[in-house]
């Protein structure tokens, strides 16, 4: 009798050390992530078996209780490599080692666009998201406010927990554009302007948009600058975009221009409330240091190759216009006859 129970006993021990130090994961994959969103462990373990991450869930609650899991783990997003041990697993839980998420911020144009993308990252209700990005009372503790938001946002790749709330978020945002604004001198360069970052990063916003080549970006900076400080109208084409919210435009009108919203800069002179998109970091210094011309206008190439004539009399801004109007009417013609007979 007392030989059996040996036996018995040596047989769990044995099951429980290859169950829980030698059985790994049993999936295909290299790796796979899973979440914990405080469902209680006896549903994370029916999720992890169903995921091939551990055979059987007895063992694992088993353990999880012997180590106190319940009392540490938090909710959060976890990845798990082929072939690790429950033991390492458990750990992992214990030790709240979660997976990075990556929020990969480029140019941005709304606050949707913004909602999104965070929802996406970070599983969650891009409505709720939207909410919160237009919440005042929200965006206070960030010394922003819903038109300002953008000038938090310095485009990168940032880091985070996937359990991460909008306040982390945010936080971690605010942090890299203080640390973007504290180098190469870009507080006091926009000081030597007579603008504040705000003002030079809503700038740039404009920049960014009418243009993807950098010696260009530099000429038409200075352009706006000229132009604010002589108190003209900026005149800018992506402000009127904007103000429709109608970024698919690719002609501004002169139906457009009567457009009431604040952003109308056709109408209102300066700037516009706020940034109408997410600049580049370089962006952003070819504002700060733009040339001195005395350059007031600029229109596009009619050669279409995306650069830009620079003037500095509207005599000679207005014989490139033309130029470029003529094309861009000739091109939109042959456009329209191919599409109709396409149709036919």
């Amino acid at each position: 009798m007392k030989n059996l129970l040996s036996i018995l006993i040596s047989v769990i021990v044995f099951y429980i050390f290859f169950i829980v130090f030698v059985k790994s994961t049993h999936f295909n994959e290299e790796q796979v992530y899973f979440e914990y969103k405080q469902e209680g462990l006896s549903q994370l373990a029916d999720s992890l078996v169903a995921k091939k991450i551990i055979y059987e869930k007895t063992s694992f609650l088993l353990l999880t209780k012997a180590l106190k899991v319940q009392d540490k783990i938090k909710a959060g997003r976890f990845l798990v490599k082929r072939k690790t041990s429950v033991l390492d697993i458990i750990r992992m839980l214990r030790n709240n080692r979660q997976a990075t998420v990556k929020l990969v911020l480029n140019k941005v144009r709304t606050k949707g666009e913004l909602a999104k993308l965070i929802a996406k990252a970070f599983d969650k209700d891009s409505t709720a998201v939207v909410a919160y990005l237009s919440s005042n009372d929200s965006l206070q503790a960030f010394d922003t406010d819903t038109t300002q938001l953008f000038t938090l946002l310095i485009p990168n790749t940032y880091e985070y927990y996937w359990s991460s709330s909008m306040t982390q978020i945010l936080s971690k945002l605010q942090k890299a554009q203080i640390n973007f604004w504290s180098q190469n001198n870009r507080i006091q360069k926009a000081a030597s302007k007579g603008m504040s970052q705000n003002q030079i990063y809503t700038l740039a916003s404009i920049v960014e948009e009418e243009t993807n080549f950098d010696s260009d970006k530099s000429l038409i900076a200075s352009v706006y600058q000229n132009r604010l400080n002589k108190q003209m109208p900026l005149q800018a084409c992506p402000t009127i975009k904007y103000a429709m919210q109608d970024f698919t435009i690719t002609r501004i009108y002169e139906k457009y221009l009567s457009n009431a919203s604040p952003y109308n800069t056709y109408r209102i002179k300066g700037l516009p409330p706020g940034p109408i998109c997410t600049p580049a970091g370089k962006t952003i210094d070819l504002v700060l240091d733009a040339p001195k011309t005395d350059y007031i206008y600029f229109v596009a190439k009619a050669d279409f190759s995306g650069y830009h004539h620079f003037s500095n009399n509207y005599d000679e801004h207005d014989r490139y216009a033309k130029e470029y109007q003529k094309k861009l009417d000739a091109y939109q013609a042959k456009k329209a006859m191919e599409h109709s007979r396409n149709n036919k």
